[in-house]
C-alpha cells in the first residue's frame, strides 16, 4: 500500500518506527496538533506551557490561543546567537508545566538548538517535549531516538516535496488526542482523507534529501562562505546573524546598517535575485521580526536585514551574483 510504504520511508529517514508517523496537511497543522493536543490532554496536571521567544508563528500563535483559554505561557530568552539555555529552561519549569516546545532550527537566522540537551532537561520531569523541526528535516541529520523528543513536526515543501502535506512524529507511549474529528484515518486520531499523491511525493523527496545530506551541506556551506567573505570584503560592518557554526546549511541572515531592506529587496528583484526581508513565508512583511529583536540586533541593522535561502541547485556563479548585487547596491542605498 502506498501510504504504508511512504510511512516506512519517512520513519527510516528520522530513526522512527512506522507507527510513530502520522500524516497531516502541513507543518502548521502538525504544530497545532502537537501543542494543543498535549495541552488539552494534560491540563488536569497543570496549565503552564514553555517555548522560546524565536519560534515560528505557527508555534507562538498556538501558545497565544491557549493563553486566551486560561493556560499560562513562559517564553524563554535566547542569547545573541539565538540559542536557548538549558539552565534557563530548568529554571522555568514548574510543577504546573506539562509541555515544552523548542524549534530544532530557526527559520530566519538558521541557528540549530541543542535539542538533545534541552530534551534531557525536560525529561527530568513528567513533561512532554515537542520540537518544530520543519526547517531542519531533510537538511541536517535527525534521529528522534537520539534527540529523545516526544513529538516532532515536519513539512514536505521544506525539503523540495509538494506543498500542502506534512507529518507529525509521535513517540510510542505518548497519548496524543485528536483535534480533528470525523473518520478513522491515521489510526483513528487524525480524521480526514489522506493526500496520497502528496504523501508519496513527500516520502520520495525526503529519502532523496537524506541520501545526499552531506553532499548538499558541503555545497551549501561553500556557497555561504563565498557570499559571506565577498560581502565582508566590501562591507566590513555587515553582520551575519545566528550561530557561526551551529547553523543550517545555506540559510543566511545578513544585516546592513543604514539600509532599507525593502528598497534592497526591490533592486535585487530587478536582477531576478529573490530573497526576503523577513521570514520566507511572509516576504511582504518588512517589519522588524521578533527573532531579530530577541537576538538584540541593533535597530539600524535590523531594518536592513535580508534572509537569503540557498538550495542544493544554486551554483557558485549565482552566489557571486548575489554578493556582487548586494555590494553594488549598498553604497547607493546607504547614501
Amino acid at each position: 500500500m502506498l501510504l504504508e510504504s511512504a510511512r516506512q520511508q519517512i520513519a527510516e529517514c528520522i530513526g522512527a518506527k512506522p507507527d510513530e508517523i502520522f500524516f497531516t496537511s502541513c507543518g502548521t497543522e502538525s504544530n497545532n496538533w502537537a501543542i494543543k493536543g498535549m495541552a488539552y490532554a494534560l491540563q488536569s496536571r497543570g496549565l503552564n506551557l514553555i517555548t522560546s521567544s524565536i519560534e515560528h508563528h505557527a508555534v507562538l500563535s498556538c501558545f497565544a490561543a491557549l493563553e486566551s483559554e486560561g493556560f499560562s505561557t513562559t517564553l524563554l530568552p535566547v542569547d545573541s546567537y539565538g540559542l536557548v539555555s538549558a539552565d534557563d529552561l530548568r529554571s522555568a519549569v514548574s510543577p504546573q508545566t506539562t509541555l515544552v516546545s523548542i524549534m530544532t532550527a530557526n527559520n530566519e537566522v538558521g541557528t540549530i538548538q541543542n535539542i538533545k540537551t534541552l530534551a534531557a532537561a525536560v525529561h527530568q520531569h513528567p513533561i512532554v517535549m515537542h520540537t518544530d523541526a520543519i526547517q531542519a528535516v531533510g537538511h541536517i541529520p535527525i534521529d528522534v531516538a537520539d534527540l529523545a523528543v516526544d513529538l516532532l513536526s515536519a513539512s514536505a515543501h521544506k525539503f523540495n516535496g509538494p506543498k500542502g502535506v506534512g507529518f507529525l512524529y509521535r513517540r510510542n507511549g505518548v497519548s496524543l488526542p485528536s483535534i480533528m474529528h470525523g473518520g478513522h484515518q491515521e489510526s483513528g486520531i487524525r480524521a480526514g482523507t489522506e493526500n496520497v499523491a502528496g504523501i508519496v511525493g513527500m516520502a520520495c523527496a525526503l529519502k532523496n534529501h537524506v541520501a545526499a545530506l552531506n553532499q548538499n551541506a558541503c555545497h551549501l556551506d561553500r556557497l555561504t562562505a563565498l557570499i559571506k567573505s565577498r560581502v565582508l570584503a566590501f562591507i566590513p560592518d555587515a553582520i551575519f546573524n545566528g550561530h557561526p557554526d551551529q547553523r543550517l546549511p545555506g540559510l543566511i541572515s545578513l544585516s546592513l546598517a543604514g539600509v532599507s531592506a525593502e528598497s534592497l529587496l526591490h533592486l535585487l528583484d530587478l536582477k531576478r535575485i529573490y530573497v526576503s526581508a523577513g521570514a520566507a513565508c511572509n516576504s511582504r512583511d518588512t517589519a522588524i521580526s521578533h527573532v531579530l529583536q530577541s537576538l538584540n540586533v541593533p535597530r539600524d541593522y535590523s531594518v536592513g536585514t535580508l534572509r537569503i535561502s540557498l538550495s542544493k541547485d544554486n551554483t557558485e556563479t549565482e552566489a557571486h551574483a548575489i554578493a556582487d548585487a548586494i555590494i553594488n547596491f549598498h553604497p547607493k542605498l546607504r547614501k
